[in-house]
């Protein structure tokens, strides 16, 4: 369920209640007493931010030198509540010059109970937006004289700011030129094994965007994941066009997003922030499309010496190329000496990590590169433990190719003066977790 606070309370480093505001009437007045007899006093506070003493849970945070305490009589949901505590502290440093502390509270007192009112009712958070609430709580907080920051001036022209409907962007933007920049990042995570079976893969993306327009844009996106599509042909009653389709997982959007208007049509429609936001985030776990395949051999020839072979094949377009390809392949820690030969970029011994590190500047598709490498050991009279091979790591980028084959079906932008607009859209895939057993 949401966060229902009961009480919250600010409370100096020796317990000491600066200002608390109660918000139910389910909890005692002498519930921060149990905080500091139980919590405080034993020295607990570092061990785990929620503690649940009798039939009440407190949640607490510690920011400069104030202790945050949140209390609930209720399996309520604990990040909502450190995610409002966290905005709340912007929002406090947003009316006090940038400072929050034992000092800026006391000064502050009346235009803090004022914001607790605002952003909480009944226990239940409300608007933390610092540009919204500057519209009608127009009271100046008594800034510390340690603060350099400049107060926020308040932002005009922003009926539809405070009714909620568009908390995110203000109006009366121009630009002399509309413009949209997409990008979808991506990080291609796999666990293989030395044969070259997949034993784990997935895929985390994100979609970033920055635009620059006037007015009070509606922006629409497609993609062509399946559920979507199959969304758009039921309501236009026609067949979907043949393509690849994904299953998008574990899907997060922006505050912007129309959530129902996706529910019941399944596209992303939006009313974008100014500027760079990060618009959704997702995970693929089938159909991934590998951008490499790795090939190691790794014979130990004895106790003096090694051979290691290792074949990187790219499986992307032959049309694109991957920047920065570095393969990181391990070897004894009693190495040294080694001899390398690749057929392209460079590769060397690094005894720090004790692997030998390859980089290949500009991987082209389709291709493949090798690397031979003799390795000699430290002989040692000692017993040892048997070498254990740490699989093989690899970065990369691969500009314009998605591991999830996710691909941007149309983005269209309307707004009221019908202007036109300039759409970019970028597509790259990163190495995140990428390791081949050896």
């Amino acid at each position: 369920m949401p966060l229902a606070a009961s009480a919250i309370y600010f409370l100096n480093l020796r317990g000491d209640v600066l200002i608390n505001r109660l918000y139910r009437d389910d909890v005692g007045g002498n519930m921060v007493d149990a905080f500091r007899q139980h919590i405080m006093q034993t020295k607990e506070l570092g061990t785990c931010p929620v503690r649940q003493i009798g039939d009440c849970s407190f949640l607490y945070m510690r920011i400069s030198n104030v202790y945050i305490v949140i209390v609930v009589s209720s399996n309520a949901n604990v990040a909502c509540a450190f995610k409002f505590v966290v905005e709340a502290v912007q929002l406090f440093k947003s009316y006090f010059g940038g400072a929050f502390d034992e000092d800026a509270i006391r000064n502050n007192f009346v235009l803090i109970y004022e914001l607790l009112d605002e952003i909480m009712d009944f226990g239940y958070p409300q608007n933390l937006s610092p540009e919204i609430l500057k519209l009608y709580i127009t009271q100046g907080g008594v800034r510390s004289p340690f603060s350099s920051k400049p107060s926020e001036k308040p932002v005009p022209n922003a009926t539809l700011q405070v009714t909620g409907a568009v908390g995110w962007r203000r109006e009366g933007l121009a630009y002399k030129k509309n413009e949209v920049f997409l990008d979808i990042v991506e990080s291609v995570n796999l666990l293989m094994s030395s044969k070259g079976s997949v034993l784990r893969c997935d895929v985390t993306g994100k979609i970033l965007m920055k635009c620059f327009l006037s007015g009070m844009p509606d922006l629409k996106l497609g993609l062509n994941d399946k559920i979507g599509l199959e969304k758009e042909s039921e309501l236009k009653s026609r067949p979907t066009k043949s393509g690849k389709t994904i299953e998008l997982d574990d899907v997060t959007f922006h505050q912007c997003v129309n959530l129902t208007r996706f529910n019941s049509e399944k596209t992303v429609s939006f009313v974008p922030p100014d500027g760079e936001f990060e618009l959704m985030k997702y995970r693929i776990t089938e159909g991934v499309n590998l951008p490499f395949r790795v090939l190691p051999t790794i014979k130990e020839l004895g106790r003096t010496r090694m051979e290691v072979n290792v074949k990187v094949k790219s499986v992307f377009g032959g049309k694109m190329f991957a920047l920065g390809v570095v393969v990181k392949v391990p070897v004894s820690k009693q190495t040294a000496k080694t001899n390398f030969q690749v057929t392209s970029g460079r590769a060397k011994y690094n005894a720090a990590t004790d692997c030998i590190i390859w980089k290949i500047r500009k991987f082209p598709g389709q291709t493949e590169a090798t690397m031979s490498a003799e390795v000699e050991l430290i002989t040692s009279m000692t017993e040892k433990k048997p070498w254990t091979r740490p699989p093989i790591q690899m970065e990369f980028q691969v500009p314009m190719f998605t591991a999830s084959g996710l691909r941007v079906r149309f983005l269209k932008v309307w707004e009221k003066s019908g202007y036109n607009t300039v759409e970019w859209v970028r597509y790259i895939t990163k190495a995140g977790s990428y390791e081949i057993r050896c």
